[in-house]
């Protein structure tokens, strides 16, 4: 498997590989993505900032995350200071065809690569209530559950926060 930043040429295999996992989503309760996002324009947005990565096996496009700092305001309500420096995991998914094995895992090592070469020691993330599967991973990855959330620009989830230090 590799993992590497992604590039612009890669925004309609990402966009494909969303449409495979937002109906698995939908089915399982978890309504966090939809027609609306997340959107070429996003990954586009995150590509330029140089923080989108993509997971590849034998040249097939089959994971996306963007490692950045972005913090979204209701992080506070989880108890955390969002002034503190973080590297934060959003856009996660991987496609469905390749569950099970590691993809994910090695897509959140990467945020810690990342968190370790800019010299910062804290890793979060959020996910919807009704995702079992990142509920399951982000804490055999060392991740403690810090609270539960609504997003403004999600109104009606609920989205847990989960955090690292390093």
């Amino acid at each position: 498997m590799t993992i590497r930043l992604a590039v612009a040429a890669d925004i309609p295999k990402i966009m494909y590989l969303v449409s495979k996992v937002v109906p698995l989503m939908r089915a399982a309760g978890n309504f966090q993505w939809g027609d609306d996002y997340p959107n070429p324009e996003v990954f586009a947005n995150d590509i330029t900032k140089g923080q989108l990565w993509v997971a590849e096996l034998e040249d097939k496009l089959v994971g996306v995350s963007a490692i950045t700092t972005d913090q979204d305001p209701e992080y506070a309500d989880a108890g955390w200071n969002i002034n503190e420096k973080a590297i934060v995991t959003h856009r996660l998914a991987v496609d469905p065809d390749c569950h099970g094995m590691g993809i994910a895992k090695a897509l959140m090592n990467q945020a810690e690569a990342v968190a370790k070469a800019s010299d910062t020691s804290i890793l979060r993330v959020d996910t919807n209530s009704e995702n079992m599967a990142t509920q399951a991973l982000f804490p055999k990855l060392g991740y403690l559950f810090s609270g539960e959330i609504s997003l403004a620009k999600r109104p009606g989830l609920r989205f847990f926060c989960y955090q690292k230090l390093l």
